[in-house]
């Protein structure tokens, strides 16, 4: 998606340890027009699939995942790291590991709102180890759901969370896919890009 790989090089900042730094417009203020258009690029994506249901992860991936239901015009489950009193009785559960954070987090969804029936698109941010998606996965499974298939906005091509989702037969994807990135120039280089 040219327009979101043009946003990323103007305002994305490269950071030690391969971090890219995107909170002027993706994940921290949120410009609710490139949202917009990351949902229908979504769409277009995964228009040959049934989707009723969007399954995200708090917090980054719930803005995305909001504009995008409005182009599937689905309702938007996200799995909680807290268990609330809000969330009583019987829940999915599972644990993964963040990235960005360095900590284990439990994520848990009610059962009320996923289940047999449900056809579940995956919708988040980043993709980098692949452990908060393969979270996702495991309470889609647990919950007799289907799973139609994962939305990144960007995934880091260079790290192998991608390659091991696709290699278990996961429909993936990502609009953007860095492949190098240099925190001396601030340079990013996308997949197909040359020097990729």
């Amino acid at each position: 998606m040219e327009l979101l790989k043009e946003r990323i090089r103007k305002d994305g900042k490269v950071k030690a340890g391969n971090v890219l730094k995107v909170d002027a417009f993706l994940n921290h203020q949120m410009d609710i027009e490139l949202f917009e258009e990351i949902g229908r690029e979504f769409k277009r994506r995964f228009a040959d699939v049934e989707v009723n249901k969007i399954l995200t992860i708090e917090a980054s991936g719930i803005g995305i995942a909001c504009i995008a239901a409005r182009s599937f015009h689905v309702p938007v489950v996200f799995a909680k790291k807290t268990q609330t009193k809000n969330i009583a009785g019987d829940v999915y559960t599972t644990q993964v590991q963040s990235y960005t954070h360095g900590k284990v987090y439990d994520i848990i969804v009610a059962k009320e709102f996923l289940g047999k029936g449900d056809k579940v698109l995956l919708i988040d941010d980043f993709l980098a180890n692949g452990k908060a998606l393969e979270g996702l996965i495991e309470l889609v499974e647990a919950s007799g759901a289907e799973l139609a298939g994962a939305g990144i906005v960007i995934e880091k091509g260079f790290q192998a969370g991608g390659d091991a989702l696709r290699a278990r037969g996961v429909r993936l994807e990502s609009l953007a896919v860095v492949e190098h990135m240099e925190e001396e120039t601030g340079g990013i280089v996308f997949r197909g890009e040359a020097g990729a």
